[in-house]
């Protein structure tokens, strides 16, 4: 039985604990989403401002309603959250309850017993009547302990309606919460259907442009190929580069070792042996699809790849307006748009940051106003589009959150978007799944 006992209150406790927690990350996590709401607000605000196409404010609008949808969820995750917490608290308050009805009945039966023999004279007669010593040694200790149990019972009591109190206070502020969290539900739930109401709207008003949206559609199709077909054809220059370097290398060490062993060469015959296997090297084909990893360039790609997840946004803050893959239209789904990164919407002046330190391998100028970053890491290759200036240059290292650029605001649209890219050699991957969630 005390065992038993034992086991179910390390449960509770473990209970208790491991609620704390999820309530914890649950109000940070909470914190996080206000904050994107706050942004997105912003955000939205500042594209109706200057009265640009419907689409853009349809797209702002529907990542808000995302965030509001995580938020009410996260709140009712919280709420049932505190009703366990409230749940076990009135267990608990049930069995302290219970206990002190005992303690207290127990002990007024004790007090009423102790007030019919209170006289000294009943206590020493009860002690004298003893038929001995040793009787009368007992006697003396059970009156002793008698005593003191008394005093202990009281005591008990004492801790178990502290504890009660600290209880029934635990459980009233819990109360409380518990009602504000319905209330910011209610509200938040609330002001999600005045945006779907809304966001209904600008539907309807975007229908009537369809010719105009198809049209836009493939004409940025037609831009994205174009600039695809230039960053492949800059990353297999750059792998390509990379080999030959790195078969240089591998060539002048190989030569110098040659050299050293032969002891009869001198530094003049040793420096041109390194001079022409360098020079060998350098015209053998190498392969421009795949980096062969030095020791240094593999500790590199090792360390990007146990990030996978964990990466920083290439933003401080924003949302993705458009994935990875063929993407269906959001109003339109027979339009089909294939995308070899992540667009996400920022805003205006934002900052383009580096998800990882790296080398900066090219700077590309896809037009007068749109230029890109490309850093590789290792076998690794993320690039950084649709900047207007850029902080950096080829060949520079790079740190991680380092802000390599500023990204366009797209004088048309209004739009502030980055283009985001990654790549392990030749293959894209998708970008939002080596980003740390948001």
């Amino acid at each position: 039985m005390p065992k038993f006992l034992l086991s179910l209150i390390f449960l509770c406790l473990t209970s208790v604990m491991w609620s704390q927690s999820q309530q914890e990350k649950l109000e940070q996590r909470k914190a996080q989403i206000q904050q994107e709401i706050k942004d997105n607000e912003k955000l939205l605000q500042s594209v109706k401002s200057k009265e640009k196409s419907a689409m853009n404010v349809f797209m702002i609008q529907k990542n808000k309603i995302r965030l509001k949808e995580i938020l009410i969820n996260t709140t009712e995750k919280q709420s049932k959250l505190l009703a366990n917490d409230m749940y076990i608290n009135q267990m608990k308050i049930n069995k302290l309850n219970r206990e002190l009805s005992i303690l207290k009945e127990d002990y007024a039966k004790m007090i009423l017993k102790s007030y019919k023999s209170r006289s000294e004279q009943s206590r020493a007669m009860f002690i004298l009547s003893s038929e001995n010593f040793l009787q009368a040694y007992k006697r003396a200790q059970y009156l002793k302990q008698y005593t003191n149990f008394r005093k202990a019972q009281g005591e008990e009591i004492y801790s178990k309606s502290t504890e009660l109190i600290s209880y029934n206070k635990k459980l009233q502020v819990q109360k409380v919460a518990k009602q504000k969290l319905i209330a910011e539900n209610e509200k938040e739930k609330e002001s999600l259907v005045k945006e779907k109401v809304e966001q209904e709207k600008l539907v309807n008003s975007i229908k009537k442009d369809k010719n105009k949206i198809v049209s836009d559609i493939r004409k940025k199709q037609r831009e994205s190929k174009t600039i695809d077909k230039q960053i492949d054809r800059l990353i297999r220059e750059a792998i390509a580069e990379a080999n030959r370097k790195a078969a240089i290398e591998r060539a002048k060490a190989k030569a110098l070792a040659l050299a050293n062993s032969a002891k009869s060469s001198s530094k003049g015959e040793t420096k041109e042996a390194v001079r022409e296997a360098a020079k060998e090297a350098s015209k053998d084909p190498v392969s421009s699809s795949r980096i062969e990893l030095t020791p240094e360039s593999k500790i590199v790609a090792d360390n990007f790849r146990a990030n996978k997840g964990n990466l920083p946004w290439p933003v401080s803050s924003g949302f993705i307006s458009l994935g990875y893959g063929d993407q269906a239209h959001p109003i339109y789904s027979s339009l089909v748009v294939h995308n070899s990164g992540v667009e996400i919407t920022t805003n205006e002046g934002a900052s383009a940051l580096a998800v990882f330190g790296g080398e900066v391998s090219n700077i590309i100028v896809l037009s007068p106003v749109n230029k890109a970053v490309m850093i590789q890491h290792g076998d690794y290759f993320t690039i950084y589009q649709n900047l207007s200036s850029v902080s950096v240059s080829k060949g520079d290292k790079v740190s991680i959150k380092q802000v390599i650029g500023r990204v366009r605001t797209n004088g048309d649209t209004g739009k502030t978007v980055i283009k985001f890219l990654l790549l392990q050699n030749t293959s894209y991957t998708d970008p939002k799944s080596w980003l740390a969630g948001k």
